[in-house]
This record gives structure tokens, C-alpha cells and sequence, in this order.
């Protein structure tokens, strides 16, 4: 199953109208994009919660890491540099954290909240190697913009 990512924005902009509280918004896209395709084995968010510090937030499948700091990590990377990490192969990206050894690439997306505040991090694993597409990354880019640019 590949996502559909136009009834995907359909259905979270549906689900999420009118709400302004963040948790509960990165709560209702984790389930939602965890759940609209195979290749996500682990999606969530990671929220800014103090200075260069991200804490994990709402989101599907096993365990994640409890705490990343900006300067580790492909999570961190994103957060620290404002861009997207679409990694190919997660053994290859210097300073990984393998918060689950199943883990073979995996998707950042920097989540960003009215007037350029960063709020947190959309993280996405897949137990497949090279799993993630551009076209993946501009699609959920385009979803977080108009869930969370309002806040």
C-alpha cells in the first residue's frame, strides 16, 4: 500500500479543523500517516522542550528514543539545521542513533509553527532500505505546513 497523500491532507485537514493544540495535532497526523502506508514502521514527532532539546511526543509503533539532543542523530540533524534528512541507509549517516535496530532509513521533516518557530520534528522509520521518496518528503512537508502554520 502506497499513501495517498491528497486524501491524506483530506482526511487530517477533516480530523484536525479548528484545533490549535499541538499534542493532540501531532497525535492525529502520527496515526494517520503511520497508518497510510507499509513502508512506515515507526512514525511520530519529537518536540523542541528546551534549548537544542527534543523530547519525544506523540506517535505509532515500538519504543522510541525518550530524549535527542540537536547535535545527534538524524532527528537532531533536522532540528538543528532546518532541512529535511532523507536518509537512504541509516548505517550510513554518521552519528545515527538506532533507537530501533529494524530501522534502515528513515525520514525528517522539520515541523515549524507560525513566524518560523520550530516546534518539533516528524520523524519517520521504515525497516526498508531506501524506503522514502522527494516526492514523500514535499507531500508530508506540505501537510505539517498547513496542520501547524496556523498555530
Amino acid at each position: 500500500m502506497i499513501v495517498d497523500y491528497p486524501t491524506l491532507a483530506r482526511t487530517l485537514r477533516s480530523l484536525t479543523h479548528g484545533e490549535t493544540d499541538e499534542v493532540a495535532l501531532m497525535a492525529t497526523l502520527a496515526c494517520e500517516i503511520h497508518h497510510a502506508d507499509d513502508r512506515f514502521d515507526w512514525t511520530g514527532f519529537y518536540r523542541v522542550t528546551g534549548p537544542e532539546m527534543l523530547k519525544i511526543g506523540p506517535y505509532q509503533g515500538g519504543h522510541g528514543c525518550l530524549v535527542i539532543p540537536f547535535s545527534r542523530g538524524v532527528c537532531g540533524a533536522a532540528a538543528r539545521t532546518g532541512q529535511v534528512q532523507l536518509v537512504p541507509d541509516v548505517d550510513a549517516f554518521p552519528g545515527h542513533i538506532a533507537c530501533a535496530s529494524s530501522t534502515r532509513s528513515e525520514l525528517v521533516i522539520p515541523v515549524y509553527a507560525s513566524g518560523g518557530r520550530l516546534i518539533g520534528v516528524l520523524d519517520i522509520d521504515s525497516d526498508q532500505p531506501d524506503a522514502f521518496t522527494e516526492a514523500d518528503s514535499e507531500a508530508l512537508q506540505a501537510i505539517l505546513a498547513e496542520t501547524f502554520g496556523q498555530l
